[in-house]
C-alpha cells in the first residue's frame, strides 16, 4: 500500500482540534478533541469533530464530520461564548458501545454522549452522577473539567477530572479550582454513569499549587488536561502542568494513586530542550497545551497541540513519535515530520505550515486570548474566515531576523530549493541554514512580489538522510507572506 507522508499538523491547515485524545479502534486511529474556530473570540466554540486515520498510513486521515453538537445536551447555555465544548475522552463500554466523556462550560457537570460506532453520531446521554442521582459538580466540589477515561482489563470504569488555574472567574463558574491535584472516581461499567467509589473525593495524588513544593512535581505541578493510559501493566497519568505549555506524565502500579512523577512529554516551544530554558526562547509563541499516548505495533506517538493566528484559541492537532524505554518516557522534539515514521522526502512541494519553529529576532511569547501586535514576529494565519476548506495556512510577517524551521527531510539527493512568497523585499534574500546559528548553506535573491512569486536556489552536495532547514530573511526592510517551499 502506498502511504501518504504526514505532516504537522496532520491535520488539513484549515481545521482546528486541539485536545485531542487518540484512540485505536479496528486498525483505525481515532482523534477526539475539542474544536476551535479560526480567530474565535474563546476556545471550543465549535461543535466535536471526528477524524481518523488507519494504523499504518498515519498521513491519510478522513473527517466523519460533525459527531456531536453543543445542543443536543439539555444544559446548554444559550450563551455561546460561555458553553464551549471542551476536551473530551471516549471509551467504548461492554455493551459495544462507545461513550463520549466532555464538558460544557457553564454546566459544571460531566456530560456522556452515546453511539453505536466510533464516529457516528453521538446521542445525549446523562450525567455523571452520585449514587442519589447528584450530578459530580453540583456538591461544591472542585471544578470538574477536561475528562479523561480508562476501561481497564479487569472491566473496571474510571474517570479523571480537574482543573488548577486560578484567575478565570468566567471559566470558574462559580467554582473554586483543586487544591489537591486530579480527582478520580470509579463509574458502574453497567451504566457508564454512576460513581461507586464512595460519595466522597478521590484525590490521584497528582500535586498542584503549594502541595506540590518540595516534590518532584515542584516544577510540573498539576494544571488542567486529565488522561490515563496503560502500557505494558502501569499506569501513565498524562496532564497539563501549570505551566501550561508542558503536557507531562507520572505512573504507578495502579490506576487510583501511588503517581510518580516522570517528567515531560512535549512542549509546544520545546523548552527544556536543547538549551531552550524558557517562554522567551521557545521555538513557537506558546499557549496551553493537552494530548495523550497511543501506541501502535511497538511505536509511541505523543499527540499535542500548537497555537497560531497569534492568540491561544486557534490551535491545531500535532503529534510526534516519542521515545519509551524501560518504562520511561523522553521529551519529543517538535517536528514538521511527526507521524510519518521519519524524514521526509527531499523531493515534493512543502506548505509553509508544516513549520515546527517560528520566532523572531526578539523571541517568543506566551499568548493570551487576545492577538498580540504584528511587530517583528513572523506568525501562522489564513485568509478569510473559518470554514472547512479553502487556501493553505501561510506565515506571515517571514521578515529580516526572524527565522522558521522544518524537521526533516532526506536530503541526500536534492540540489535544488525553491520558496514561494508574496510581499515586499528589494534586495533582500532569503538564506536557509541547516542549523539554527549554522553556515548558511543557500542564498536566494528575492524581490518584492504584491501577487506571489517563486524564487530557486541551489544546494551543496553531501547533505544527509536527516537534516533541518532553516530560513531567513536577509536585508533591510524585508516582509513577506512564506506560502511553500518545493525541493528538487
Amino acid at each position: 500500500m502506498k502511504r501518504k507522508q504526514a505532516l504537522n499538523p496532520y491535520l488539513p491547515s484549515w481545521e482546528y482540534i486541539p485536545d485531542a485524545e487518540p484512540h485505536v479502534v479496528d486498525g483505525r486511529v481515532y482523534i477526539y478533541g475539542s474544536h476551535d474556530l479560526f480567530n474565535g473570540i474563546t476556545f471550543c466554540m465549535g461543535n466535536y469533530m471526528c477524524w481518523s486515520a488507519p494504523v499504518d498510513d498515519l498521513g491519510s486521515w478522513t473527517c466523519h464530520g460533525c459527531i456531536y453538537k453543543r445542543s443536543q445536551d439539555p444544559s446548554a447555555p444559550a450563551f455561546e461564548t460561555t458553553n464551549g465544548l471542551a476536551a473530551p475522552d471516549m471509551v467504548a463500554g461492554p455493551d459495544g458501545r462507545y461513550y463520549l466523556y466532555y464538558f460544557m462550560g457553564g454546566t459544571k457537570m460531566i456530560s456522556v454522549a452515546v453511539c453505536d460506532e466510533p464516529a457516528g453520531q453521538y446521542e445525549f446521554y446523562g450525567y455523571v452522577k452520585y449514587k442519589d442521582g447528584t450530578p459530580i459538580g453540583k456538591r461544591g466540589e472542585p471544578y470538574q473539567f477536561d475528562p479523561g477515561c480508562l476501561m481497564d482489563e479487569d472491566g473496571r470504569l474510571y474517570l479523571y477530572t480537574g482543573f488548577a488555574f486560578t484567575g478565570n472567574p468566567i471559566l470558574l463558574n462559580g467554582c473554586k479550582p483543586t487544591e489537591r491535584g486530579p480527582m478520580w472516581f470509579e463509574l458502574d461499567p453497567g451504566d457508564m454513569l454512576t460513581v461507586i467509589s464512595g460519595d466522597g473525593l478521590n484525590y490521584l495524588g497528582v500535586p498542584t499549587g503549594k502541595a506540590a513544593k518540595g516534590t518532584p512535581y515542584e516544577a510540573q505541578p498539576f494544571g488542567e488536561a486529565s488522561s490515563m493510559r496503560k502500557f505494558n501493566g502501569k499506569y501513565y497519568f498524562i496532564y497539563s502542568s501549570l505551566n501550561s505549555h508542558n503536557l507531562c506524565y507520572a505512573v504507578s502500579d495502579s490506576p487510583t494513586g501511588g503517581f510518580e512523577y516522570g517528567g515531560v512529554l512535549v512542549s509546544c516551544g520545546d523548552i527544556g530542550l536543547l538549551g531552550v530554558t524558557g517562554v522567551e526562547h521557545a521555538r513557537m509563541c506558546t499557549g496551553n497545551t493537552h494530548g495523550s499516548l497511543i501506541e501502535i505495533e511497538g511505536q509511541y506517538y505523543v499527540f499535542y497541540h500548537r497555537h497560531s493566528n497569534r492568540k491561544q484559541s486557534s490551535r491545531q492537532a500535532c503529534a510526534e513519535q516519542i521515545r519509551f524505554e524501560d518504562g520511561r518516557f523522553y521529551q519529543a522534539e517538535m517536528t514538521s515530520c511527526g507521524l510519518n515514521g521519519g524524514p521526509l522526502k527531499g523531493v515534493g512541494h512543502y506548505p509553509a505550515y508544516a513549520a515546527c519553529n517560528i520566532y523572531g529576532k526578539n523571541g517568543t511569547r506566551f499568548l493570551s486570548m487576545l492577538k498580540h501586535r504584528k511587530g517583528a514576529d513572523p506568525f501562522l494565519t489564513q485568509k478569510g474566515r473559518d470554514r472547512e476548506e479553502g487556501p493553505d495556512q501561510y506565515i506571515s510577517n517571514f521578515c529580516t531576523d526572524c527565522t522558521v524551521g522544518f524537521k526533516y527531510f532526506d536530503l541526500r539527493e536534492t540540489r535544488q530549493i525553491t520558496v514561494n512568497l508574496q510581499g515586499y523585499g528589494n534586495g533582500c534574500a532569503v538564506t536557509v541554514r541547516k542549523e539554527e546559528h549554522g553556515q548558511i548553506i543557500c542564498r536566494i535573491p528575492v524581490e518584492t512580489c504584491t501577487n506571489g512569486k517563486s524564487f530557486t536556489g541551489t544546494l551543496p552536495e553531501g547533505l544527509g538522510e536527516k537534516e533541518a532547514l532553516y530560513f531567513s530573511v536577509e536585508g533591510k526592510g524585508g516582509t513577506f507572506d512564506f506560502l511553500s517551499f518545493d525541493l528538487a
